[in-house]
């Protein structure tokens, strides 16, 4: 049987362990947060939302994601 490796990540400033071979975009899907009303932040760098699900989160990575809210 094969074991999963797990990794720690910080996200929005609390730590999170997930599995290690995940893409920032299956990280937003499994959280289900709506990808049209956010910004994503991976080690202080905002993310072209073109390119998440080439980008892999690693240990200790630090993951900020920022709601969009509307008003007037």
């Amino acid at each position: 049987m094969k074991k999963i490796k797990k990794i720690k990540i910080k996200l929005n400033g609390k730590s999170k362990i997930i599995k290690n071979d995940y893409k920032i975009k299956d990280l937003i899907s499994d959280l289900k947060i709506p990808i049209k009303k956010v910004a994503i932040e991976l080690n202080q760098e905002i993310l072209d939302k073109k390119k998440l699900s080439k980008i892999r989160v690693k240990n200790n990575d630090k993951i900020e994601i920022v709601h969009f809210i509307g008003g007037g």
